[in-house]
């Protein structure tokens, strides 16, 4: 890692708002130490000094007491560090690894018994239109999908909403969890009447579909995301028992232009007034969901 350039990650102010007990971050990542974890593929961005250590400082600090790792593609699929931190955190954190069709139930039944739960795939382009290298399409889950519901696992996708809603209709018959990442990629020039968008609600107002409500991939107007709220209200609406905080940490890419996680968490409290919602989008979707 002598020659890779590593930066430290933004670390959060407490909210304002008390979390309830039980509360989850569903999507965030580990990083190194890279002397014990080295990087199997090259990252489109300077690497976070980002160790469990870290990362639980971070939930400790908002009040969460749940986080979700989600496997990074510049990990390829070593799962050392994902295992090891899940290890480490006494039965805080659940995992989601990198696999495709080479996945064995095998292999996905020695990973469930180390606290991860699902796979990832990604179809998004970087900052600037590069492909994640080591990231796996979502094309891969057709193939997985029978090996993943047998294992009670789900697929957790990160692409733009139009491919979403293609895909979607071909995962919903394996009948598991389908977990959309980022606001399920809208774009939010396009409005909530995108008839992508309006096919989304559907999906989730049906409850076929969870979509984690993480704000920064979708928008640089931190820290009040006004061009978001339309989208969030919209989704809250449609079904608030198939939403999934995540905070996105540790911002991988954006450098100053980072967030604040406290923030990030007040900002919830403000848009989603009702307490049982509340309830169910930071506590009880994530065990339901992840098993904490």
């Amino acid at each position: 890692m002598s020659e890779i350039e590593t930066v430290l990650p933004k670390m959060p102010t407490a909210p304002k708002n008390r979390q309830p007990a039980g509360a989850a971050d569903c999507h965030s990542h580990v990083f190194g130490p890279y002397d014990r974890y080295k990087l199997v593929n090259p990252p489109n961005y300077a690497p976070p000094e980002a160790p469990v250590e870290r990362h639980l400082e971070m939930l400790d600090t908002v009040g969460n007491s749940y986080g979700v790792l989600v496997q990074p593609a510049a990990y390829g699929l070593d799962t050392s560090l994902l295992r090891d931190a899940i290890a480490a955190s006494g039965g805080r954190l659940r995992g989601i690894a990198l696999g495709g069709p080479e996945t064995t139930a095998e292999q996905i039944a020695e990973m469930d018994a180390a606290g991860i739960k699902g796979l990832r795939f990604v179809d998004m382009l970087d900052h600037i239109g590069r492909p994640y290298i080591g990231a796996i399409s979502a094309l891969s889950v057709l193939e997985m999908g029978p090996r993943m519901a047998d294992a009670g696992w789900h697929p957790e996708l990160w692409a733009k909403v139009e491919q979403h809603v293609e895909i979607i209709p071909k995962l919903i018959p394996f009948g598991m969890p389908i977990v959309l990442d980022h606001m399920g990629g809208i774009d939010p020039q396009r409005g909530t009447a995108d008839p992508a968008f309006q096919h989304l609600l559907r999906f989730v107002g049906d409850g076929h579909v969870w979509v984690k409500i993480s704000l920064c991939r979708q928008s640089s107007a931190y820290p009040a995301y006004e061009e978001l709220k339309p989208f969030h209200d919209a989704l809250v609406a449609a079904n608030p028992e198939r939403l999934l905080w995540a905070s996105d940490w540790p911002y991988l890419a954006m450098g100053e232009a980072s967030p604040d996680v406290g923030v990030m968490i007040d900002l919830v409290h403000e848009w989603v007034p009702d307490a049982a919602a509340r309830q169910r989008i930071f506590v009880d979707n994530p065990a339901e969901i992840y098993g904490f």
